[in-house]
């Protein structure tokens, strides 16, 4: 058929009236089990697909939930959407998902996108530097939202994180146990809370224990990146024996560093990541880590998403998720 079908065109093939159709593909009304198999045939047949915006429109619900996240490239992100993305799915929803390369104009054209479209809600990662005008844009049109590990500058969204500090404190405790006093934080560049946080629990550990001055070394979060940094920065600090990673995709590109070097991670130098996605247990060796569970944490973002639009009346809502330290390979005793 050249020509898009139409609610009409499949209640004529079917033999009903185009209320009956209507009421078949709502799942609405008493319809005889008969009568709802004619029309499920014939708007297959016919490749019939509701018109979803019409709908929305007459029932003042639409179950498309827009995710606006940055870098969906890396696997921690993927395993996230996919969460969210099951969870939804299995409730009746549809997630689009857009990328603003933490980019603030092109997270506004975005979310520009997402309102002109009526998505019934947004699960959204802040850009770096994310304006006041575009929290205000978000609240004019009233789409509910849940941010997500980045917190907007407003008390009036959900938000799902993680207790960062708390993580990397435990990170850093962790090597200082085994020995070591020399170790650095290795991963990101970008001006955000969820790292400067992480940055923050690392500090105050190595305060703590009275180990070396602390140092930051600056690495975009991916595995190419933590190689050459890594390769750069240990020869100007071959000191170093620990570093404690931003994200699971920068440690092992420290690891794969280390290898090239001739080291060996876990006996010449601890390495340990964070959120534990699927490459981590698989890594050769494989890495130690603080473990998120992404993607339960995606489910637990799209939970929230539901029970605001459930019950858009109610109280506001933080969830922080703590981390938990899992020990694989990648860190041992601090050699002598």
């Amino acid at each position: 058929m050249s020509t898009k079908p139409k609610l009409e065109t499949v209640a004529k093939a079917a033999g009903v009236s185009t209320a009956t159709a209507s009421q078949v593909m709502r799942g609405a009304g008493r319809i005889s089990e008969k009568t709802r198999k004619k029309v499920l045939q014939a708007a297959s047949e016919l490749n019939y697909v509701p018109d979803g915006r019409a709908a929305s429109m007459r029932s003042g619900e639409n179950r498309e939930i827009g995710l606006a996240i940055q870098q969906i490239a890396n696997p921690f992100n993927a395993e996230v959407i996919s969460g969210v993305s099951d969870l939804l799915d299995a409730e009746g929803y549809l997630v689009s998902v857009l990328d603003s390369g933490d980019d603030p104009d092109r997270q506004r054209r975005q979310l520009e996108a997402f309102i002109r479209s009526a998505r019934g809600g947004l699960l959204w990662v802040p850009a770096e530097d994310t304006p006041a005008a575009t929290v205000d844009l978000l609240q004019t049109h009233h789409l509910p939202t849940v941010t997500f590990l980045r917190e907007a500058n407003t008390d009036a969204f959900d938000h799902v994180g993680i207790l960062n500090a708390q993580a990397t404190t435990t990170a850093t405790d962790h090597l200082a146990a085994l020995g070591h006093r020399h170790i650095a934080f290795l991963g990101g560049t970008a001006n955000v809370d969820v790292r400067n946080q992480r940055i923050s629990g690392y500090r105050d550990a190595m305060i703590a224990h009275n180990l070396a001055p602390p140092l930051v070394w600056e690495s975009g979060d991916d595995k190419l990146s933590g190689l050459n940094v890594t390769l750069e920065k240990l020869k100007a600090h071959p000191e170093i024996t620990g570093i404690v990673c931003n994200g699971d995709m920068v440690a092992i590109g420290a690891c794969l560093a280390l290898i090239r070097m001739g080291l060996m991670p876990g006996k010449d130098v601890s390495v340990i990541g964070f959120d534990d996605v699927q490459d981590a247990a698989v890594a050769t060796p494989p890495l130690t880590t603080m473990a998120v569970s992404p993607y339960q944490l995606g489910r637990r973002l799209a939970r929230v998403a539901l029970d605001r639009l459930r019950d858009p009346g109610m109280p506001v809502t933080s969830s922080l998720v703590p981390a938990k330290l899992v020990q694989r390979d990648t860190t041992g005793p601090a050699p002598n």
